[in-house]
C-alpha cells in the first residue's frame, strides 16, 4: 500500500525540489558569467585542489563528482583546452589517466572560489540563522550518509 505524502509533506518536498534545482542553477550562472566556468567544472577544480599533489585518477574523479566517465571526459577536455588541467597516463599500471591541476587552474580556482563563497553566503548561508544553517547541515549529512550507504549496497 502506498504511503502518500500529506499536504504538509508535499509542500516541503516540492520546496526541497525547487531548492535542489534553483540553487545549483544560480551558482552555475554566476560562475559562468564571472569566470567562464560551469558548476561541474568548478567542482572538478575543487576536487583536484584538495587531492594529494593536486591530481586524481580520472575514474576516481568521476566517482567523486558523480559524473559518468563520458561526461567527465568532456568536461576535462574543456578544462584542458583552457589550460586549467592536464591529463597524464598512469605509469604504474598504464591503464588510466591522472587529471592534474595546473598553475593556471589554481589561479582560475582561486579567483572563482572567492566569488563562489560570496554567492553561497548570499543565496543560502545568510538567509538562515546560524542554528538553522547548522540544522540544515545536520539534516543534509543524515540524508547524504543514507544515500551513500544505499549506493554502495547497490554496487555490491
Amino acid at each position: 500500500m502506498t504511503r502518500w505524502l500529506s499536504d504538509d509533506e508535499q509542500v516541503s518536498w516540492r520546496a526541497l525540489l525547487d531548492v535542489m534545482r534553483l540553487l545549483p542553477d544560480r551558482f552555475s550562472r554566476e560562475l559562468a558569467k564571472n569566470h567562464g566556468l560551469s558548476l561541474p567544472d568548478f567542482e572538478i577544480l575543487v576536487k583536484l585542489s584538495e587531492a594529494p599533489e593536486a591530481q586524481m585518477r580520472m575514474s576516481h574523479l568521476a566517482d567523486q563528482t558523480l559524473a559518468s566517465r563520458s561526461r567527465l571526459s568532456h568536461a576535462c577536455d574543456r578544462l584542458e583546452r583552457n589550460g586549467f588541467i592536464t591529463r597524464q597516463a598512469c605509469e604504474a599500471d598504464g591503464r588510466g589517466y591522472w587529471a592534474v591541476l595546473t598553475d593556471l587552474g589554481w589561479g582560475k580556482l582561486s579567483a572563482a572560489a572567492a566569488d563562489h563563497v560570496e554567492s553561497v553566503r548570499s543565496h543560502l548561508v545568510d538567509l538562515l540563522t546560524p542554528s538553522e544553517f547548522s540544522e540544515l547541515g545536520r539534516i543534509a549529512q543524515k540524508i547524504s550518509e543514507h544515500l551513500q550507504d544505499v549506493n554502495h549496497a547497490s554496487d555490491d
